[in-house]
């Protein structure tokens, strides 16, 4: 097994290397003067089962087009079989055709990481289930509540908590995750009047002194997380706090998470922190290292990853 880390979140392929105990694959990825991408793997690959591991982060296309061509210089280098390890799945967003002429963007990215040489996808929290459809490949999905699950148990052992889904379209997410700890389920109703800005109407479920846990896939603009915050409050939550997978916190975000009622927002690090990120006082990120070093283990040995969610 060999494990190839391109370049947008190399602390967590170090962390999954060491969690494993071997060594990143040497590599050359760089640019070109006119930014062109060139991918020269420095190790025999042969016969070996590779591992790729390349969040589609923010600058997207270009850490898309690093994982393109880093798949195809394994195919080219007859690797036995080669797994794209993609933590956060950018383009899952566009999984549908939201308006006439539009693009299916995630299925398109599906096609373009298969036809570049992947075997599997190993991937966390996808933004829509059905994207595991959109690929001709094995893909396995790996859940946040994993690493969330453990880390709440631990944070409010004994309080009164109540999960909250920021929209309906998180309800089994959430209600997962409120089954999996004992506790109550509250959905935010809201209402998208365009896109990037949310309107939160009113709060289904009595959360009146009760300990709010906002539970989402993925925190862009964090406009929906924080005005879902204020209403809680609002609507008599002792305290608000998030639990995201992939803290994407684009522009302005972290700016706007650390001026809310947030007490605190755990995202993962299957994207890496920006600096804005690293210094606010109520963002937090957990690591998914181990978590998916044991999914990349398992894969490798062809044993059980459906086990791993038990």
């Amino acid at each position: 097994m060999k494990i190839l880390a391109c370049n947008s979140n190399r602390p967590l392929a170090e962390a999954i290397s060491a969690a494993l105990n071997l060594p990143l694959t040497a590599a050359s990825i760089r640019r070109f003067a006119d930014m062109e991408i060139f991918v020269e793997i420095q190790e025999n690959v042969r016969g070996e089962d590779v591992f790729v591991i390349q969040s589609t982060s923010y600058p997207a296309n270009d850490h898309l087009m690093e994982l393109l061509v880093s798949l195809d210089a394994l195919m080219r280098g007859s690797a036995r079989r080669i797994t794209a390890v993609i933590p956060y799945f950018g383009y899952a967003r566009q999984d549908r055709k939201s308006g006439p002429r539009t693009p299916i963007s995630a299925k398109l990215v599906a096609n373009l990481i298969t036809t570049a040489g992947a075997h599997r996808v190993l991937t966390m929290d996808l933004h829509a289930g059905q994207i595991q459809g959109f690929f001709d490949i094995p893909v396995d999905n790996l859940y946040g509540s994993l690493v969330f699950n453990k880390d709440i148990r631990e944070r409010y052992d004994g309080e009164d908590l109540m999960m909250v889904s920021p929209d309906v379209g998180g309800v089994l997410r959430t209600r997962a995750m409120a089954k999996k700890l004992n506790a109550d389920l509250a959905i935010v109703d809201k209402r998208r009047e365009q896109a990037g800005v949310s309107e939160v109407m009113n709060i289904i479920g009595d959360v009146a002194g009760r300990r709010c846990i906002l539970v989402d896939d993925i925190v862009d603009s964090a406009g929906t997380l924080c005005n879902a915050a204020t209403a809680l409050m609002d609507a008599g939550a002792a305290s608000v706090s998030a639990y995201v997978t992939h803290g994407v916190l684009s522009g302005g975000a972290a700016a706007r998470v650390t001026a809310s009622p947030l007490e605190t927002l755990i995202t993962t690090d299957s994207i890496m922190a920006t600096e804005a990120v690293r210094v606010s006082h109520n963002i937090e990120q957990l690591t998914i290292a181990p978590l998916m070093a044991e999914a990349i283990r398992r894969i490798s040995e062809e044993s059980s990853i459906s086990s791993l969610f038990d």
